[in-house]
């Protein structure tokens, strides 16, 4: 082989392990955020996978993402993911690592804000419809319509008849979407009223963390029993053949991340999708080009 051709080859190689960093950064933060406050305070019980085997079977799982994802661009699917659970329950992680390898034009998370007063007088679900997929296209809604049956039923945000009126509707409403074609897998993590706090407490003293914490997460802490009889409710009244809840263990981040991209790919099969041979075009060079220096007061500074 070459020298140039090694060389090439290098900054492959390089590129390639550039690509992994981001998610090395963030598991690294993660793992920052855990020293930095548990000292005195009680450690998840479970003993987490070791690092070596989470971060090779992530990348695996994420090359079978990319997969999924031409397929469903090949065969113009449309997939609504929802993504349930309480606060710091690990749903944005999880979101995080889906989509981190994927296209954006193809793959897109919806993380809806409080309602707007006109929002609030609008049939229930029309604020969610046009959120929804096109063939070809992946949605994940980091919280979704179920918030009514949550947080809304939870803190007096909803009258018990809109409650009711949500639980009489929501199995029709996703009737229809799935006789409409849309692919609907809905998950809700789980995690234990010790973990939730050991989590809240790790935000409180994060700088780099506290902006995720709201007034509304800190008044989940006091309701606690009153969203555990939400959820229970909630997954009585709203698991189906049609829609049904898948339940994700969340103690344990990285397993929770794993399993959760595993079971998606196992909810819609999926195969190699025909590509042609791309071939990179020679670049077309005019002799009379002279190109025009870039004035020096233009350039960010080199301070790295």
């Amino acid at each position: 082989m070459s020298q140039s051709h090694q060389d090439q080859l290098n900054r492959i190689k390089a590129e390639i392990a550039d690509s992994f960093d981001e998610e090395l950064e963030m598991q690294m933060e993660e793992d920052r955020l855990d020293d930095l406050v548990a000292e005195g305070m009680s450690e998840p019980a479970e003993q987490t996978l070791e690092r070596k085997i989470y971060f090779r079977e992530l990348f695996r799982l994420q090359h079978e993402l990319v997969r999924l994802q031409d397929w469903v661009q090949h065969k113009k699917l449309k997939v609504v993911v929802l993504f349930e659970g309480r606060d710091s329950a690990g749903k944005g992680g999880a979101i995080k690592r889906v989509t981190q390898r994927l296209n954006p034009r193809v793959c897109r998370t919806v993380a809806l804000p409080a309602p707007t007063e006109r929002e609030r007088h609008q049939w229930y679900f029309q604020r969610y419809v046009p959120h929804l997929p096109t063939g070809g296209e992946i949605v994940l809604f980091d919280r979704s319509w179920y918030n009514r049956a949550g947080v809304e039923r939870v803190m007096g945000f909803c009258t018990p008849d809109e409650l009711e009126e949500f639980f009489r509707s929501v199995p029709e409403f996703e009737r229809m979407l799935v006789r409409s074609g849309i692919v609907l897998i809905k998950y809700w993590f789980s995690i234990t009223d010790e973990e939730q706090e050991f989590r809240f407490n790790m935000r409180i003293h994060d700088p780099l963390k506290q902006w995720k914490l709201s007034p509304m997460d800190m008044e989940s802490r006091v309701h606690w029993e009153e969203y555990t009889k939400a959820k229970e409710e909630m997954l009585a009244r709203t698991h189906s053949p049609d829609a049904p809840w898948w339940v994700v263990q969340a103690v344990d981040k990285k397993r929770a991340r794993l399993n959760c991209i595993a079971h998606l790919l196992e909810q819609i099969p999926y195969e190699d999708v025909p590509k042609p041979e791309i071939q990179l075009p020679d670049r077309i060079r005019n002799a009379d080009y002279n190109r025009a220096p870039v004035p020096p007061e233009m350039y960010v500074p080199e301070r790295y």
